[in-house]
């Protein structure tokens, strides 16, 4: 029997095989290609000119409207058309509105924001609560009955009541702008007195390094130049503030200016140490400066003093209350009744020696570098309450000597220490 061939004869086949090798239906493949085909063709795009366009049109049509619902609202007024001349209004308001809300926004991001609007808002919501509370209170109702039973001939008319309030209100501000003004021109004179302050501290500095150097930089202080520089030192040290004295007292520590200094026997000049420096020295030496009495009774509270050169100065009843005196030498200084409430003086000296051998100053003895004896500060009287980082050296000399009124302020309490002063 034979088998008639297949009408589509070997295209069938091939279209078979086709299908076969590549996976998919003929529809599918034509689906394809179609697709491809549209991929291809190129996408419309808006240039930039379009893009501008757009803005532009939809601000020209707002405008139109806005117009428009101008001329409809002054049409309607002028035939007294409620609601021809209500509509025209509120559709100027609501584009209008529209149109400017952005520029609003912008402006209110730029010169109120969020936390300055959130006090504003605030400060109404205070107000306004504030009215409500009244009005429930009954306040108002009280006000208003007040009023309807007031005699209004004998206070005078409103007017005259309106006038006197606004001339009240006028000379409050007048008052608070003059006080204003009062408090400015006081910091601007607190500004350029501290200006011409350090100016003259400048000036002094100069001053003194001109005086006691040589032209090769070397210290060279004749007795005249000594003397001239502790007057000018008593005169700046007189004429500026607490932290212009603590200034002062700084540069002159730094530049070894109140460090007893050794001198040779022939020209008094100061002795170099063959390390860079000069030589010190306690016992015999003489300083630039010696600072005497010009510490007594003034007041440097809450100023930096460390590592200051305090040694024989006379401090009685100086207020060195809340100062840093770290590592400050404060050796047969003299601080009868000072006051060092919350002064730090950790690492500060205050003597020489061994404490069990240390002693305050004396008007009838040398100091004795050596054992301490005399080397001491003379805390008699001093207030210690609150005193900052006090070493148990420092507190057991404090205690021995300080005094039976000064041992009730020191932190720690003196239990056990004798009280060497007997009084």
């Amino acid at each position: 029997m034979t088998i008639p061939p297949h009408p589509s004869g070997d295209s069938s086949h091939k279209t078979t095989e086709d299908t076969s090798q590549n996976g998919k239906s003929p529809a599918l493949t034509a689906k394809n290609q179609a697709e491809q085909h549209l991929s291809t063709l190129p996408l419309p795009r808006l240039t930039n000119t379009q893009n501008y366009e757009l803005p532009k049109t939809s601000k020209q049509s707002a405008s139109l409207i806005i117009l428009t619902a101008i001329a409809i609202l002054i049409l309607g007024l002028t035939i007294d058309n409620f609601w021809l001349g209500m509509s025209g209004a509120l559709v100027a308001l609501l584009v209008s509105f529209q149109e400017i809300w952005p520029t609003l926004r912008r402006w209110l991001n730029d010169f109120l924001p969020s936390s300055q609007r959130s006090q504003v808002i605030a400060f109404f919501g205070i107000i306004i609560a504030i009215a409500s509370l009244l009005k429930f209170l009954g306040f108002y109702r009280s006000v208003s009955n007040w009023l309807a039973q007031a005699k209004w001939d004998e206070f005078g008319s409103w007017a005259e009541w309106i006038g006197a309030v606004g001339q009240i209100m006028i000379a409050i501000v007048t008052a608070y702008i003059a006080w204003r003004q009062y408090v400015i021109s006081k910091d601007l004179t607190i500004q350029q007195n501290l200006i011409t302050q350090q100016q003259t501290i400048d000036a002094y500095f100069q001053g003194i390094s001109e005086l006691a150097l040589d032209d090769e930089g070397l210290l060279e202080d004749w007795p005249q130049e000594r003397v001239f520089c502790e007057g000018r030192t008593a005169a700046i040290l007189s004429s500026v503030d607490a932290n212009g004295k603590a200034k002062v007292l700084r540069f002159l520590s730094q530049s070894r200016l109140l460090t007893p200094l050794k001198r040779d026997n022939h020209l008094g000049r100061p002795m170099l140490d063959g390390q860079g420096g000069y030589q010190e020295d306690r016992i015999s030496g003489v300083r630039v400066i010696d600072l005497n009495v010009m510490l007594a009774g003034v007041n440097l509270s809450g100023t930096d003093l460390r590592w200051t050169e305090l040694s024989s100065a006379n401090m009685v009843r100086t207020n060195l209350s809340y100062c840093d005196l770290a590592h400050a030498n404060l050796t047969c200084s003299i601080l009868y009744e000072a006051n060092l409430v919350g002064a730090d003086i950790k690492g500060a000296k205050l003597f020489y020696g061994s404490v069990e051998t240390a002693s305050p100053l004396s008007r009838t003895h040398l100091p004795d570098y050596r054992t301490g004896a005399y080397t001491g500060a003379v805390v008699e009287g001093v207030d210690f309450t609150g005193v900052l980082r006090l070493s148990e050296q420092q507190r057991y000399y404090c205690c021995a000597w300080c005094g039976e009124e000064s041992r009730n302020t020191i932190p720690g309490g003196c239990e056990g220490i004798t009280n060497q002063l007997g009084r």
